[in-house]
């Protein structure tokens, strides 16, 4: 189980897939529909926590099916102050919504075991 909280809201799910994997494998589980979703205004922080067992082997940050975070985090809970995910280019339109995943994985990324998907609206868009 893996949760994301935004403000006082907060949306938990089980993991899209959750066996061993290889980086193509997990690449297209991030890429699935995910079942929930939240909205996230801009400057507010995202807060993500998973289960112990998950902190243990390590997990990223992934961002419509590519890792986002260049570390990988051994904590049951992280916050990503301001992260501005949706952040534009000039002359760019605003992302509506995106898919973040939370991927179990070891530091090296060799070791993938789990995927769990998340959809953040953008109420600004």
């Amino acid at each position: 189980m893996a949760t994301v909280t935004i403000g006082t809201d907060s949306i938990s799910a089980e993991a899209a897939c959750y066996r061993t994997l290889d980086a193509a494998q997990a690449k297209e589980c991030a890429q699935e529909k995910p079942s929930k979703s939240i909205e996230l205004p801009e400057g507010e922080t995202l807060r993500v926590g998973v289960d112990p067992e998950v902190s243990d082997t390590g997990w990223a940050l992934w961002i419509n099916g590519e890792q986002a975070t260049s570390d990988t985090f051994e904590k049951t809970y992280w916050s990503f102050e301001n992260p501005g995910l949706f952040a534009t280019q000039p002359g760019q339109a605003a992302q509506k919504s995106l898919t973040i995943s939370i991927v179990e994985q070891n530091a090296a990324g060799s070791e993938i075991n789990g995927v769990w998907n998340f959809e953040l609206k953008n109420p600004d868009a």
